[in-house]
């Protein structure tokens, strides 16, 4: 299954946001990750209107988890920012061409059909089981317990 660019930016910051104290506005997440400003506040309203995150407005504003990221799952963060509609869809390619089926002799999903559906269902089941604070500790074990108090730090430095 391929998804946009735009679930991994989201799912790193889901990440960071689960380190900080205070809001972390867009514009340093979108330094921190090196990415486009203004592709990734598209990111981040995704996942807003989602309610994953909120914008706290004002000079100390940015954005915050709006739970706790033990109750935001990856699959929760992929259908914020792509959409929660099935990866494949069938367009009854079998009712086409020269030997055409008639639509009387497709009443049941076909086998491509079926095999896609079971994919995208395990698919959505791993997503669902991890969480972003499973993210968070897996960060933490790759990286050191420093790696994301040293992106809060960073985080916060330009606000002070």
């Amino acid at each position: 299954m391929k998804l946009s660019g735009g679930v991994e930016w989201a799912l790193h910051c889901c990440v960071v946001l689960t380190s900080v104290r205070e809001p972390a506005p867009a514009a340093r997440l979108a330094e921190l990750h090196d990415v486009s400003p203004s592709y990734l506040a598209k990111q981040l309203q995704a996942l807003s209107r989602a309610g994953l995150v909120r914008s706290v407005q004002g000079k100390a504003g940015g954005y915050v988890l709006t739970r706790s990221p033990a109750l935001i799952t990856v699959l929760d963060v992929v259908e914020a920012v792509d959409g929660p509609g099935p990866a494949f869809v069938c367009t009854e390619i079998r009712q086409r061409g020269p030997l055409a089926a008639p639509p009387q002799a497709c009443t049941a999903p076909c086998a491509i059909t079926r095999a896609m559906a079971g994919a995208e269902a395990a698919w959505r089941d791993a997503l669902r089981s991890v969480s972003v604070a499973d993210l968070a500790r897996d960060v933490t074990s790759d990286y050191g317990p420093g790696a994301l108090a040293g992106i809060s730090e960073w985080l916060g430095a330009a606000e002070a």
